[in-house]
């Protein structure tokens, strides 16, 4: 084991994070492309943009919790998360190489319908990212313990996580969706594969009291130690999913229908061409984007972490997304030109900031460690199955709706929701009673 892994030096903070952040890329591309592509290449309707959308949670759904399961319990390559991390990189990879080139890839195996073809890219790579977001996930709590060194793991993962998919975003803006695809591509793969080689993984994962000690003997441990140990509370965990899910439904209805907001209020431009019509849509929604991940980096390490010392991460998280509430409200009644809607994502920055960390440091603490992987697994239903009801229920209202405001309204009820049962969770693990040894 390598110093720096000893000591929980920052330095390995920012190389845990990395394979997070190379998933996270991943999914930055993904937001930013894949409804753009398919609406302005390949001229694909709102309703079916969501069919093609709704391809990935489903496979998230048994994906993650059997991926996590598996990690639990086996080891080659040299580790138990190492070898879904290197293999999830690898398909991530390709699967944003092939979005720019569907028309290509049906040609070649001579399938007739594009939207199989774009199911089937979307699907991969979704899945893809799924099989590696987990043990991304889970190996920051295999090597950090629990308390606040495992919370800052997971902020700062997320601080270098934003910081480069706002660098995704911006990358969009400036250069163009394209570029963005292919620079994706090596920095996906360098960022999955590379930190690999820096981190060393425990052979053995802490079991729970129950299944390594039924009677708990205080020779050896500190108080502290013994009531951190903590076993799954399923009670807790359903509280936190249903908040945490509320949550995704709003903010995956922004990624994915963002754009159609964005075209029906864009200003009409004299004499513009379709394809700079696009390109401006394109620029609007990576400039958007770019402001989300920009300043949502910034606030996991330097004013989430800082702020959840002293209120505690759950009302520290409630906070969080009450503020992105107000922000997408914001959108609906103030983002009349490009100005104010970039104002109103400096708002969402707050709520998305917390989303994306906070809640993994919370739900760490209250299941078995032992089983992590597949709690992690368990966790993500909390984010795919509100992605596929925004991938297809909200779909057909956005579709049917004469105001494409009703995208954002959809997401700041859902968001206001959300805040709201979070206050239900506890911030704590649920300590266990030490019967004395004689």
């Amino acid at each position: 084991m390598l110093i720096i892994q000893k000591k929980l030096s920052n330095l390995f903070y920012v190389i845990l994070g990395l394979p997070s952040t190379a998933m996270g890329f991943a999914l930055s591309i993904q937001i930013a492309v894949l409804s753009w592509i398919l609406h302005t290449k390949y001229n694909l309707e709102i309703d079916q943009i969501g069919i093609v959308w709704a391809a990935g949670p489903i496979a998230g759904i048994l994906g993650q919790p059997i991926i996590g399961l598996i990690s639990d319990k086996v080891w080659f390559w040299g580790g138990r998360r190492r070898p879904f991390i290197i293999i999830g990189g690898i398909l991530a990879a390709l699967m944003i190489f092939a979005l720019p080139n569907i028309d290509k890839i049906s040609n070649f195996f001579g399938i007739a319908s594009l939207m199989a073809v774009a199911i089937t890219v979307a699907l991969t790579l979704d899945l893809s990212i799924n099989i590696s977001f987990n043990p991304t996930r889970s190996i920051i709590a295999d090597v950090t313990p629990e308390g606040q060194p495992r919370t800052k793991g997971y902020t700062w993962m997320q601080s270098i996580s934003n910081l480069f998919g706002s660098g995704a975003y911006l990358m969009g803006a400036l250069i163009g969706n394209y570029f963005l695809i292919y620079a994706g591509v090596a920095i996906v793969l360098l960022f999955s594969l590379l930190p690999l080689l820096f981190i060393e993984e425990p052979r053995q994962l802490e079991k729970s009291p129950e299944e390594s000690d039924p009677i708990p003997s205080s020779k050896g441990k500190t108080a502290e130690n013994m009531a951190r140990t903590n076993t799954t509370q399923w009670g807790e965990l359903f509280k936190l999913y249903f908040a945490h899910g509320f949550s995704w439904l709003g903010i995956q209805t922004m990624f994915v229908y963002m754009f159609a907001f964005l075209e029906e209020k864009l200003p009409a431009l004299p004499d513009a061409s379709i394809a700079d019509r696009n390109a401006r849509l394109g620029q609007m929604i990576g400039w958007s984007f770019f402001i989300l991940n920009a300043l949502g980096a910034v606030w996991p390490a330097f004013l989430l972490e800082p702020m959840s010392k002293k209120l505690g991460r759950v009302k520290t998280h409630a906070l969080m997304v009450a503020i992105m509430a107000l922000g997408y409200f914001g959108i609906v009644f103030w983002a009349k030109n490009a100005l104010l809607l970039y104002t109103m994502m400096c708002v969402l920055t707050f709520g998305w900031a917390a989303v994306v960390s906070l809640p993994f440091a919370i739900m760490s603490e209250k299941v078995d460690k032992s089983r992590m992987g597949f709690f992690m697994g368990i966790f993500n239903l909390s984010v795919v199955l509100p992605q596929l009801i925004a991938s297809s229920v909200v779909g057909t209202i956005v579709k049917n709706a004469s105001d494409k405001g009703i995208i954002f309204i959809i997401s700041g009820f859902s968001l206001a929701i959300s805040a709201a049962l979070w206050l239900f969770v506890s911030d704590h693990p649920k300590k266990q009673s030490v019967r004395p040894v004689a």
